[in-house]
């Protein structure tokens, strides 16, 4: 599979040197002659825009001004928890065609959409959408993300695959997500990884860029210091 390739700028941080607006930035790649642009808000909110598609992923009110956002065409949320399950921000953004896609509890809270479990998929806009597992395993932690609830999601744009983890800790289903280009991996204890577990998770997930994200009051350049000479392009941004 072809790397995606950066665009050595992040596009709307320069935007926003040009127009005296503090907007959010994000990293550019090309997949053959379409472009991926994936925008940090904070936390684990993030917009994935990919030919056209815009994808808002676990909108939340606290990480965006979404009266100024683009509209969805994909809402994907990971599980239930207010830090990634927001009405208010879904009712900003959500036009008539929307697609809505989440795991079980959000789509009898929310009262429409297509609920997917560990293991389901579905294809919108040409864009294929995997729920892959996210939960907790060490002693205890269960309580916060108990197995098969909650969902983390692959996106296959073009040939460049997408691994958003959803709140988990390095779970043996890692090693059967394929090949991911580009992998988000949550790094906030108790409830989701220490770095160590979130360094083990890269070294299986193997994504040719990873971004650290959920990580709170995480240190992330412990991530980064543990993956050194990994070969794992690790980026550090915004998303405590």
């Amino acid at each position: 599979m072809k790397s995606p390739t950066l665009v050595p700028c992040l596009f709307l941080a320069c935007s926003a040197l040009a127009s005296g607006q503090m907007l959010p930035a994000s990293d550019l790649f090309t997949d053959g002659g379409s472009e991926i642009r994936i925008t940090f808000l904070g936390h684990s909110t993030l917009i994935i825009s990919y030919a056209g598609t815009v994808i808002h992923v676990d909108p939340v009110s606290e990480y965006g001004d979404y009266r100024k956002l683009p509209k969805a065409d994909i809402i994907l949320i990971t599980h239930e928890h207010t830090d990634h399950f927001d009405p208010q921000a879904i009712n900003l953004i959500i036009k008539p065609g929307t697609a809505f896609v989440s795991n079980e509890a959000v789509q009898k809270k929310h009262g429409s959409g297509k609920s997917l479990k560990n293991g389901d998929s579905v294809t919108e806009r040409g864009i294929l959408i995997q729920a892959v597992p996210a939960y907790n395993t060490s002693p205890g932690r269960d309580r916060f993300h108990p197995k098969g609830r909650d969902n983390g999601y692959v996106l296959t744009l073009g040939k460049t695959r997408i691994y958003i983890s959803g709140d988990t800790e390095d779970i043996p289903e890692m090693a059967r997500l394929g090949s991911v280009d580009i992998a988000f991996l949550s790094m906030n204890q108790p409830y989701t990884m220490t770095p160590q577990q979130a360094a083990r998770a890269a070294q299986v997930v193997k994504p040719k860029v990873l971004y650290p994200y959920h990580y709170g009051e995480t240190d992330p350049s412990l991530l980064v210091n543990l993956l050194k000479g990994s070969g794992i392009d690790v980026r550090v941004r915004d998303l405590r």
